[in-house]
């Protein structure tokens, strides 16, 4: 395993969602590096147990660390010096899918909860709602979902470099802020259509 704020991050994440009880979608975790840019980003998905496949509901976390981000982190480690804090910029995007009927955004948006946790010192941040129709090739609607997108980031201090299990706390309230958003917005009276997979 790779010794890495990054990947330290990542399992304390992953350690957060696993203990609010949810489930990893198969197949949705990806680990990239851009090859021109420097740049590494984590992808994965969560949803809540027996939701079937896809589920109603899910969680799309996506963790980046940006080029700049590993000089910065680079630059601490080998010279043991603090110029500036390396950032993890963070998305997480609630999807619920499978709807049966075109959503009311604003009542998808009262079934979130109304603040969304501290990260370190940085609160995230949310976006308007973004719709979506899926066509078959008849061009008939087959199903709907809506996408809700909060974003921010997490600088890392010289302290939690020294000792990741800072880590742990940081990203610890996400696990639990993520499970109430999306068992609110399962609890929402729409018309699902059946899972693919159940």
């Amino acid at each position: 395993m790779l010794d890495h704020v990054f990947t330290d991050a990542i399992g304390a994440l992953r350690d957060a969602l696993e203990s609010a009880m949810l489930e990893r979608q198969a197949f949705e975790e990806r680990f990239q590096a851009d090859v021109l840019l420097g740049d590494v980003s984590w992808e994965t998905s969560y949803g809540l147990p027996g939701e079937g496949s896809p589920p109603r509901v899910q969680a799309d976390l996506t963790l980046d660390w940006p080029t700049w981000a590993q000089t910065a982190y680079r630059t601490w480690y080998l010279d043991e010096e603090f110029t500036e804090g390396p950032r993890i910029e963070i998305e997480v995007v609630f999807r619920v899918q499978r709807l049966a009927e075109a959503p009311d955004p604003a009542v998808i948006m009262k079934g979130l909860p109304t603040s969304a946790p501290m990260i370190g010192n940085e609160e995230l941040s949310g976006l308007g709602p973004t719709l979506e129709a899926v066509y078959d090739t008849d061009l008939n609607i087959v199903s709907h979902a809506v996408e809700i997108t909060y974003t921010g980031s997490y600088e890392l201090d010289e302290k939690t470099l020294e000792d990741g299990s800072a880590l742990d706390e940081h990203f610890g309230a996400m696990g639990g802020w993520i499970t109430s958003a999306l068992v609110r917005l399962g609890d929402l009276p729409f018309s699902f259509q059946p899972a693919i997979d159940p």
